[in-house]
């Protein structure tokens, strides 16, 4: 598919993450009015609230944009989600008939101030890249053993918490926690000195389900609203000792960042691609009836206090063995209810080499490798002041449909009370 042209000149530029092929859903504020929602478009936010008010969309019998989240829109479901992207489409292309009418309701973007896009009402974290789990498990239990006897079969997952999700930008404390030394014969309480990020998609589910209810891989994918960048900030030290034998629990608890704009899956459809193949046959309620991943490009970087942005790795989101809708299959087989807001972390993305790992626990290899940057500073995890960034887009025919960052500036840990 070629650039779609837009009447809007920043949205037909090349390196633009938001052309008219994208028109990501966002909430934004602006000259001291209420947070509401938004679409991006080239370098400008176009003020649904606003279109909502003069009468050129209405969705619903109530307002759906004068609120400072999208749940309320993605109740309506898939086929109104498909109507307001053709309505877009007719705001803003070329020949826009309503050209004069929409204008005044664009807003540039670097007059607003971004806000979580969604209330998350629960988060699920998986472990399904590959590479990551085989490179995790080789550090902690061998080659031999890197993966479990499960993870060919299932996509691995753990609840977290919707309540420290929070927007790209948003500072990011360094967490406290028991820690063991190895050499140590008993744990102590402090700050974490192993804080790591993850490079992570989040899809967000968009239609609920009952308790009880299954749902097919396809149907799965017909749920999914959008995709955001995910970082889920982990902590080393406290996650080694404390996550035996139920799984990750304050090393993950106490924050994950998203970026502020959801990319519809609408607008990732001409890049869909394959799961890899696969060493062991899945059941067949895991079985994808087409292609289920995307092809993202995916970024890492590091800004330490003071120095530039540099890039330390990058990968693609068709490294995942899982897809979201797979994810949320497995998630619902068991009569799990789904709702409306939930948001499901794909796990770490990592690709073969070295350059391609998304943490920094594998960048350093468990430390014993550290990084060296530009600078000639060395890094084997986060140290306080560093920004770490997030970045990611699917490469058109002379377009970008993009997610903008997803950063988050580490501060230092609080005193305990």
């Amino acid at each position: 598919m070629p650039l779609m042209k837009s009447w809007v000149a920043s949205a037909n530029d090349p390196e633009t993450h938001f052309p008219l092929n994208n028109l990501p859903y966002g909430v934004f504020s602006n000259n001291g009015h209420d947070a509401r929602c938004g679409v991006a478009i080239g370098n400008q936010v176009l003020d649904m609230a606003a279109l909502e008010t003069a009468e050129l969309i209405r969705l619903s019998n109530a307002p759906v944009f004068d609120l400072p989240y999208w749940n309320d829109l993605m109740e309506l479901g898939p086929e109104t989600w498909q109507a307001l992207r053709e309505r877009l489409h007719e705001f803003l292309r070329e020949d826009a008939p309503e050209r004069a009418q929409v204008a005044p309701h664009l807003v540039p973007m670097a007059d607003v101030t971004l806000h979580m896009p969604l209330v998350v009402s629960e988060y699920t974290d998986f472990y399904a890249g590959r590479h990551h789990a085989t490179n995790v498990g080789t550090m902690f239990r061998g080659a031999e053993n890197a993966l479990p006897p499960n993870w060919l079969h299932l996509p691995i997952g753990y609840n977290g918490r919707a309540s420290t999700v929070v927007v790209s930008g948003t500072e990011i404390r360094r967490p406290l926690g028991q820690i063991k030394a190895p050499e140590a014969e008993n744990p102590s309480f402090g700050a974490c000195e192993r804080l790591d990020i993850e490079l992570e998609m989040g899809a967000i589910v968009g239609v609920s389900t009952q308790m009880g209810q299954p749902v097919t891989v396809a149907q799965a994918d017909q749920m999914i609203f959008g995709y955001v960048l995910l970082n889920d900030w982990s902590a080393r030290d406290i996650q080694a000792w404390e996550y035996q034998p139920l799984g990750p629990f304050q090393a993950k608890a106490f924050a994950t960042s998203i970026s502020p704009w959801i990319v519809t899956k609408a607008a990732l459809e001409p890049f869909r691609t394959t799961t890899p193949e696969r060493e062991r046959e899945l059941l067949p309620y895991l079985k994808e009836p087409g292609p289920m991943l995307f092809d993202i490009d995916l970024a890492v970087l590091i800004e330490p206090q003071g120095a530039a942005p540099e890039v330390i790795a990058r990968t693609n989101y068709n490294q995942m063995y899982y897809s979201a809708a797979q994810q949320l299959t497995h998630h619902a087989s068991s009569g799990c209810a789904m709702n409306t807001g939930d948001l499901l972390g794909s796990g770490t993305i990592s690709g073969p080499e070295k350059d391609q790992r998304g943490s920094l626990l594998e960048l350093s290899w468990g430390g014993k490798e550290p990084i060296t940057l530009q600078d000639g500073q060395t890094r084997s995890f986060i140290e306080d002041g560093d920004t770490m960034i997030l970045t990611g887009h699917a490469q058109g025919n002379g377009y970008k449909v993009g997610f903008g960052t997803c950063s988050g500036k580490v501060v230092p840990a609080p005193s305990f009370p």
